[in-house]
């Protein structure tokens, strides 16, 4: 069914020239009171101190369309199974979202020699700060990966190392995103796993974020320390009913390592009705040793490092001045069926385009695709064996089925190369340069799996990213304050 066909049918459904009609618990679950704007009251101005690529207008249609799908909520309802409109998709699956995370190498180049546990935490709390100032215009989610769906690129440096990263989705029911990003040469090995939960709470909607992700050292006096522990803050997109929409992150989110016993709680401020700030964070760095400093600041803009006992404050993470490294991805024609940008190619292409019709009816052929393909295996008796992780980790966390192998760090990087490529074509090289030919034998580091076909049993939407043709793609730029 065509956007516009949708909407006919959904606006029926909104009451009072379309607003969306709420329980009586709706206005208190989303926090409202007697000085909230009433729904219809056209207050779309920019909310005091947000930022102006943070927050977005709906158009009549889309705004109609959204409100009706809303209508049918309740607040704290589970949002895992509807079908979003494609105007609200950030045009790239969350699989590939993860590489915003990498987009500063230098921040973790030779932390590993750093000679405290405080000094190198402090680079891997910076590295991972510097991660959420990337983002799309406006409130946007990116696609729900479908089962078996993967991403994948590769890092060149200028100094000639490179890193590789993979991410797959291993789960539908419930979601689950498991990704891994080496870089051998450089001595730093990080994973982790998505487990995204989404609720309705009335005039705002929250992505609940839980799983971990993990950073370790391979060598010098960093690989003592074992992996560095992280959790996700939440993110919230406030008044999807009336007024402009809005982004925040909010909650804590904790860094913490186990053996040295120094770890952070970064609290992502939400800003209150009267007082507060956008994007604001705070926390306290602490080891057993007691407090080693204090950081505050915005995660869109600049965050600073109080140290214990130091003067002045330096510069955690400054997100205009920072360079954005480019990632290298195989166009599209050479990667598989069920990879990321190959998968979602047509329903990118039109919201790139702006055409919502298509994007919509595209959306729509690859989840009946996802629900036929469900239904055969279940026929079958059969079950989905992902093909880059297993539930290897503490608790079952998914790891890689994958380890680096003994050696020199040229081996070391071929095993990661043909483990993750096998026989398909690598990205070339930012210099022009070939990639290099498939040599390394896989004995102890697995065999690369043939690239399996798309299937998917999801009851969610799906979309994707840039559908272009260019090998290598700079990720978006910072937001300006």
């Amino acid at each position: 069914m065509g956007l516009s066909n949708f909407v006919a049918k959904a606006s029926s459904a909104v009451s009072g020239g379309g607003q969306a009609q709420q329980s009586p618990n709706a206005k208190q679950a989303a926090g409202s009171s007697s000085s909230t704007p009433a729904p219809g009251s056209g207050d779309d101005k920019i909310p005091e101190g947000a930022n102006a690529d943070d927050t977005e207008v709906l158009d009549d249609e889309p705004k109609n369309m959204l409100l009706a799908m809303i209508s049918q909520l309740r607040p704290g309802m589970d949002l895992a199974r509807i079908t979003f409109p494609a105007f609200v998709l950030e045009p790239r699956s969350m699989l590939e979202r993860v590489t915003d995370f990498h987009s500063h190498p230098e921040l973790l180049h030779g932390a590993f020699n750093l000679e405290t546990p405080e000094d190198r935490f402090i680079q891997v709390l910076r590295y991972y700060l510097a991660g959420w100032h990337i983002k799309p215009k406006g409130v946007k989610k990116p696609y729900n990966p479908v089962l078996g769906e993967f991403f994948r690129c590769r890092y060149d440096y200028a100094d000639g190392t490179s890193a590789y990263y993979i991410a797959e989705q291993v789960s539908h029911h419930p979601p689950i995103s498991a990704w891994y990003f080496v870089s051998p040469e450089q001595g730093l090995e990080l994973s982790g796993e998505l487990r995204p939960k989404s609720k309705f709470l009335g005039n705002s909607a929250a992505n609940i974020m839980e799983g971990e992700s993990h950073v370790r050292f391979l060598e010098g006096v960093g690989a003592q320390d074992g992996e560095y522990d992280i959790t996700m803050p939440n993110m919230y997109a406030r008044g999807i009913l009336f007024g402009k929409m809005v982004l925040e992150l909010g909650d804590t989110s904790t860094v913490r390592n186990e053996k040295t016993g120094v770890h952070c709680d970064v609290e992502f401020k939400t800003k209150g009705f009267f007082s507060g700030a956008y994007n604001a964070i705070a926390g306290k760095i602490k080891s057993p040793k007691g407090e080693v400093g204090e950081i505050s600041g915005y995660w869109s803009d600049a965050m600073e490092l109080q140290r214990k006992g130091a003067k002045g404050k330096e510069v955690l993470f400054d997100a205009h001045s920072a360079d954005v490294v480019q990632k290298a991805v195989s166009p599209e024609d050479q990667q598989a069926p069920n990879e990321s940008r190959r998968l979602w190619s047509k329903v990118t292409a039109a919201i790139k385009t702006k055409d919502m019709d298509a994007a919509t009816d595209a959306k729509t052929a690859i989840e009946d695709a996802q629900r036929a393909a469900a239904k055969e295996r279940e026929a079958k008796g059969e079950s989905w064996a992902p093909r880059f992780f297993k539930p290897s980790g503490k608790g079952g966390e998914w790891r890689p089925v994958f380890s680096l192998p003994q050696g020199d760090k040229a081996a070391q990087r071929e095993a990661v190369r043909a483990w993750i490529y096998g026989s398909d074509p690598e990205p070339p090289r930012r210099d022009g340069a070939a990639a290099p030919s498939p040599s390394f034998s896989l004995s102890n580091a697995g065999a690369a799996a043939p690239s399996p076909a798309l299937t998917a049993d999801s009851e969610s939407f799906v979309d994707a990213p840039e559908a272009d043709e260019a090998v290598v793609e700079k990720a978006p730029s910072a937001a300006p304050a």
